[in-house]
């Protein structure tokens, strides 16, 4: 069933746009973080920018990738970037990130905090990445390749029997890199050419996002996921980690680097994260993922284990809302800190060191 057709790729957006994909959708079977999405879309009023970056096909079927921003157009300004759904399978993450922009967009009309703040920074949001692997109900994207594995990053050492780390043997099996000097996939591209636009020329940068599928507690990983060699940026991490933590003592965050649990090929962000480097390598531009704890509601809902995504998502409403409620404090930390960098960017040579040796003494065993 076509989900909205489209002449050719859409490169802008605007109202009369957005409008014919919901008209589109109407009585069609269609997944409802994508009918989410287009309908916030047209509730902005303006309150931000919004564009498709790009579309992207399967069969009669086409789906935007859409971006929204947050506060001035100058790409110096300091940025908080937000992207969920890359893995398809993983819809808890899109739905968390379409949570916040309803918070952003309702605060932004009335809130006098939030309309200060953004005349000075910026918030963007690519909420679904993958749009067709959602559709699908499967990670990859419509071509069976794992978006997050799709870089031409290699890693020192996955063993080639660890497939979760990424393969090229077949789109048939899941973490499938894709063939060997392709190029990347236009989900990935999306996300690197926005990267590229929104969040390399800013002063400061973070950015999270948002995955579940692994463990019983919310982890906050900073890179690397290629190597287990310490990350350049650790001192800074470690600053934000101390401030967060002196800030909300009660958060629920396990921050590590995700080498610690696993090692991969392919991860965008290290990608992202290096290029930034040779770029501006007196930077500040620092890539998280949210990974959520999924193997928790498996534990308590059994039940999930035997359908495809329910190692992935919240089944029960009220265990669905507390997840969408509990990230908040995070991003609106994570706003402030772009806001007011220097207590972690700003470091002078006595501070770095400290937090340095406190870094690699806890992830590193150094």
């Amino acid at each position: 069933m076509s989900i909205a057709r489209t002449r050719g790729d859409i490169s802008g957006c605007d109202p009369a746009v957005v409008q014919d994909f919901l008209v589109h959708l109407e009585g069609k079977p269609v997944f409802p973080e994508l009918l989410d999405l287009l309908s916030l879309t047209v509730q902005l009023d303006g309150l931000a920018h919004v564009e498709i970056l790009r579309t992207v096909h399967h069969g009669a079927s086409s789906f935007p990738l859409m971006a929204f921003r947050f506060g001035p157009d100058d790409p110096k300004t300091p940025v908080l970037a937000l992207f969920g759904g890359v893995h398809g399978l993983e819809r808890i993450g899109t739905r968390v990130v379409l949570s916040y922009l309803r918070t952003l967009m309702e605060l932004s009309r009335w809130d006098r905090v939030t309309q200060e703040m953004l005349k000075t920074t910026r918030i963007v949001l690519f909420p679904l990445v993958n749009p067709v692997g959602m559709y699908l109900q499967r990670r990859a994207n419509g071509n069976g390749i794992d978006l997050m594995r799709n870089s031409p990053v290699r890693a020192d050492a996955v063993d080639r029997w660890h497939l979760f780390g990424g393969h090229r043997i077949s789109p048939r099996l899941p973490w499938y890199q894709g063939k060997e000097g392709a190029p990347m996939e236009a989900e990935a591209q999306a996300v690197c050419d926005f990267v590229r636009r929104e969040i390399f020329p800013a002063e400061v940068a973070l950015a999270v996002d948002v995955h579940s599928g692994y463990g019983k507690v919310d982890r906050f990983w900073f890179p690397y996921a290629r190597t287990r060699e310490p990350f350049p940026h650790l001192a800074e991490v470690v600053a934000l980690k101390q401030l967060l933590d002196k800030a909300h003592p009660h958060h629920i965050y396990r921050v590590e680097p995700q080498s610690r649990q696993y090692v991969t090929h392919g991860d965008l962000w290290d990608y992202l994260y290096e290029e930034f480097q040779a770029e501006r390598p007196d930077g500040h531009f620092i890539p998280f993922t949210l990974e959520l704890g999924s193997w928790l509601w498996v534990k308590k809902n059994w039940r999930q284990v035997f359908f495809r995504s329910g190692v992935f998502n919240p089944w029960l409403p009220h265990r669905e809302q507390r997840t969408l409620r509990r990230h908040m404090i995070l991003f609106d930390f994570l706003h402030r800190a772009v806001l007011s960098p220097d207590p972690w960017a700003s470091l002078g040579d006595a501070a770095r060191d400290r937090l340095l040796g406190y870094g690699l003494k806890t992830w590193y065993a150094v």
